[in-house]
This record gives C-alpha cells, structure tokens and sequence, in this order.
C-alpha cells in the first residue's frame, strides 16, 4: 500500500490540473464581476473561496510558491470593502495581475515539472507592497541554516588598515561615499558594471577598517558577491537592491558609531540573501565554491540567467497563443519543404523556384525577428542568400548542397515545434544549427511518445492478462503472449535510449515466464502482487514519457524493489 501512495504521487498535479485552471477562471470571473459592481459582496466573497480553494490544493500537491500567493492574495481580497472606491484600484489591479501570472505558472509547471517558487516571488511581493506590508527577501524559499558559517575572509587578501581615530573616520567615509555611489547607481539602473565594481572596492575598504572583527565577515562576504554578480552579469533586480540598500546603513553606521560597530555581527537573514546570491548565480569560482561548500550546497541547477528567461514566460503570451504561432510558422515551413522536395525529386525543376524559397526564407526569418529568435533568423537568411546565389549562377543546388538546405530548414522547424513547452527563449534558439543535440530533437521526441504510447498499452494488457490468468485458476493459456509482446516494448525503450525502464521490463517479462508460465505449481500470492506492484510502478513511469515532462527514476526503484522483495 506504501508502494502504490509513492507511485501515484508523482500523478497527483495532474489529478488536480484540471481543476487548478477551471478554480482560477471562477475566481478571476468573480474579480471581474466585482470590478464592474463594486457593490456585489457576493463576488467578492467567491472570489476569496476561490483563492482559498487554490491555497488547499497548492499544499495538497506541494507547490509552494502557489500556496504563497494564495495566501497573500487572500489578505489584499480581505483589504477591499465591499463598495471599494477608487483608491482600492491599485489592490484590484494587483490581484488581477496576480492571478494571470498565476495560471501561466501552472501551465508552466506543468510543461517544466519543476516547481521554482521564486518565480512567483516578485508578484507575491508587488501583492504585500500593495498592502503596504515588508516584501519577502529573495533568498525567501532558500532553505540553508547560516548560524554557522565559515570563515568568509579566508582566501582574500587585505592590506591592513594603518592609522589614527582621524584618519579612521576619513577612510570610513570615503568607502562609504564609494558605496553610496554605487548605490546611487544601482536604485538609477545606470551602467550596473560600474556599480558592482564601486560595491567591491567599498567593501574591500570596510574589510581593511574591521581588521578582523566580527563585522569584517559580512564585508568579506559582500566583496565575493559584488566580484560574482559583475562576473555573472547578474541584473540587480527590486529584493536585491533593497539588500543593498540595507547593506549601506552598516556603512553608516561604521562612519558615525566609529570602530565599536565592527565588533557585532551581521544578521543572520543578510548573510542568508547574500548567500543565496551566490547559490543563485551558477558560479564555479573556487571563493563562491568554497562558500557554498561550507553550507553543503552546490551552484544552483538552474542559474540567475536561465531562471531571468524562465520568469519572462510568465509575462509572455500563454500555451494557446504559444500553439497558434507554432502552427502558422510551421504551415509556412510544410510549404517550403514541399517546394525542396520538388526541387530534390528533379520534378519539372525551375529556377524561379529558387526564388519563391528564398523569399519565403526572408519572410520567415523577419517573423522570427519580431519573436526575438535571432538565431534561427539568421540561419533562415543565411540559406535564403544562398539560394539567390544559385539563382544568379543559373544552377540548381547539388546533392550536397540541398541536403544542407534540409537540414537547415528542419532545424528551424525542430525549434518552432518546441515554442509550445520551451516558450520563445534564448533556449528555443539555441537548438537552430549544427549544435541540436539528439536529446533535443523534435522528432526523437515523436518516436519517444510513440514508444510510450504502445508500452502503456502493453502494460495494461499485461495487467488484464495476469487478472484473467487469476481469475481462470492459472490457465496460462492468457499468459502465452505476454513475454514476447514484453520484450518488444523493452527493445522500444532501447531504442529511445531508457535503458533503465528497459532492464525493468526484462526483469518483469523474465519473472512472468519462470515463475507463471515454467513452473507446474500456482504461484505465491506475493509474487502476483509483486508482479502487479512492479507492472504499476513502470506504468506511472512511462505515463511521464509520453508527456513533456521529467521520468522519475523512483518509480522504477520501486518496480525493482517490488520485484526484490520476492526475489523475482
């Protein structure tokens, strides 16, 4: 029974995704309603079922940051009175807004299979700024325990401070003029190299006026992460500029306290939000290595600069507009590969062909333009000059040539079929041109869901095969099939390169013709169940397979321990 609650768990978003979009359109409908009537309490009132409804479900499938905004949606929906003038606009606004990115999170967890709850982070904040309540820090779902923490200043070199109370208080103030400039810079979006550069020399200055007092460690800290960010090319977002801005006042209070403000130590949360940073930023330095090893933590899996493209998909158009686009883009390309299979086939071929290709491949690469895949633009014009060159040569393309030309215009297509899961990113184009890896194909991906559509099929006929081998007192006559139609769709998942599930299926397949179909005696209890066990394991498996989303190698681990277990 353990067993089968950790398979279906990896279901559990999709029992409930259904329900999670129709919960957001009620309570965005009730929004609307109340806007439109501000005296209608009732609309008001569903609208806060509603978000306490989604509240429920987000912790029931452990969504964290969905639970947060809910919960923070709830008390801007219980800040507005019932006939809210128009000084509540700015709540509404925000609690539409909310919403909105809302349902693209949930599209977008569905596609990604990875919850990023920092994601959500700016709205959940725009959401308590509206309510006039303290944002949350960035490093607000980074979970690292920061009361013990290394020596920060070991490795770094500082020369240090010489000097008199007098002379001490005219360094102090011009590190902290340095910093305040920075800072200026920072809040004015001006020039952010500069800045990180200023921030870096400002807190090597404080190191040097700490000499080696507790305070120094923050500064020590604040330095590595000044070098990261200008290293990284990290933006610096609203959280991280009022970090910074909370960093000054230990500047100030360094000039006007004087020396006895080095002797305390930093918070705990300062020292966790610039941590984070660190984590956040996929660095591979050995300073921010050795930071991070210190808490057992490693460079974040997916860095400032991928999660920054990943937060746009939110903003950006949703999965219906995604998919209309994709399929008007590749409704141009079917008719250009139409045009080059004439052309590769020798049928009445035509040099005004080549022309109509070619400023079909302008056309395309001007659309591609607008959606800001640049790349892929510039591999549509590439071949498009190509083929003008041809024309002028007045001269089909050869064997070699036109194959190239192929490929070229599948690769496009390859990351126009994508623009549904990836959304239109840096990483949709990436996959144009030579570099496509074999994983990122579009059309391995096609031969994948087909292979996990007959394996679903398979399993469940196994699984009817075994209930009605049960149920006819073991007349293996059900049974006399089943490990050759097993081991077909084990050679299936070799091909599409899941050797793991395949070695699952072979054991089960093995297991079924030992111990039902080649022994005289009928089989244990615990063996069919083991059996039904491993059979549902692998099924929930390949259920992932055939959507975009990531396998669980879990459940195969517990087809295996099933299997295990009775020693099959």
């Amino acid at each position: 029974m353990v067993q089968s609650s950790l398979a279906t768990k990896s279901q559990s978003f999709d029992l409930v995704k259904s329900e999670i979009e129709q919960t957001i359109k009620q309570a965005e409908s009730s929004l609307e309603r109340f806007q439109e009537n501000r005296e209608s309490g009732e609309d008001l009132q569903n609208c806060l079922d509603f978000l306490n409804q989604l509240r429920g479900i987000f912790i029931l499938v452990e969504l964290r940051g969905g639970t947060l905004l809910c919960q923070e949606a709830v008390a801007m929906a219980n800040d507005v009175p019932v006939g809210a003038n128009d000084d509540k606009n700015i709540l509404l606004t925000t609690l539409n807004n909310a919403l909105f990115i809302l349902r693209r999170y949930v599209e977008y967890y569905h596609q990604q299979r990875a919850d990023h709850p920092e994601l959500l982070l700016p709205v959940i904040n725009e959401l308590r700024e509206a309510r006039r309540e303290k944002p949350y820090p960035e490093s607000c779902f980074f979970e690292a325990d920061v009361k013990e923490h290394p020596d920060f200043c070991e490795g770094l070199s500082f020369q240090p401070f010489e000097g008199n109370e007098a002379e001490y208080e005219i360094f102090a103030r011009r590190m902290r003029l340095t910093l305040q400039v920075a800072l200026l810079g920072i809040l004015r979006d001006r020039n952010p190299v500069v800045s990180q550069k200023l921030t870096g020399r400002a807190a090597r200055g404080f190191v040097r006026l700490c000499q080696g007092a507790p305070m120094g460690q923050m500064w020590c800290l604040v330095a590595i992460v000044a070098d990261t960010m200008l290293d990284r090319a990290m933006p610096f977002t609203k959280a991280r500029k009022r970090m910074f801005m909370r960093i000054e006042k230990y500047a100030r209070e360094m000039v006007y306290v004087g020396k006895v403000a080095t002797a305390k130590d930093a918070p705990d949360s300062l020292i966790r939000d610039l941590v984070y940073l660190l984590y956040r930023s996929g660095s591979g330095n050995p300073e921010v290595t050795r930071v991070l090893s210190a808490f057992n933590l490693t460079p974040a899996e997916f860095p400032d600069s991928i999660l920054e493209a990943h937060a746009r998909r939110l903003y950006g158009p949703g999965t219906d507009v995604l998919k209309s686009l994709s399929e008007a883009l590749q409704d141009e390309l079917n008719q250009l590969k139409d045009k080059l299979d004439i052309i590769e086939r020798g049928i009445e071929p035509d040099l005004a062909e080549l022309s109509s290709i070619s400023d079909a491949l302008e056309r395309l690469a001007n659309t591609l333009v607008m959606l800001d895949l640049n790349r892929l633009a510039t591999i549509a014009r590439e071949e498009a000059r190509k083929l003008r060159a041809w024309e002028a040569e007045s001269r089909l393309p050869g064997e070699e040539e036109l194959f190239r030309l192929a490929d070229s215009v599948l690769g496009i297509e390859d990351a126009v079929m994508q623009i549904v899961t990836r959304g239109i990113t840096a990483e949709t184009d990436s996959l144009g041109g030579s570099e496509r890896g074999h994983e990122e194909s579009i059309y391995l991906q096609e031969a994948t869901y087909v292979v996990a559509d007959e394996a679903r099929s398979a399993l469940t006929l196994a699984k009817r095969a075994i209930t009605a081998f049960v149920e006819s007192d073991y007349d293996k006559l059900h049974l006399a099939n089943l490990p050759a139609t097993l081991h077909s769709i084990w050679g299936g998942l070799r091909m599409v390169n899941d050797p793991a599930a395949a070695r699952v299926l072979e054991r089960v397949a093995a297991s079924i013709q030992e111990r039902l179909l080649d022994t005289r005696e009928a089989p244990e209890a615990q063996v069919l169940e083991a059996l039904a066990d491993a059979l549902t394991s692998l099924e929930y498996y390949i259920e992932s397979i055939g959507k975009h989303e990531e396998s669980n190698p879990d459940l195969l681990r517990l087809a295996e321990t099933s299997l295990d277990d009775v020693g099959l």
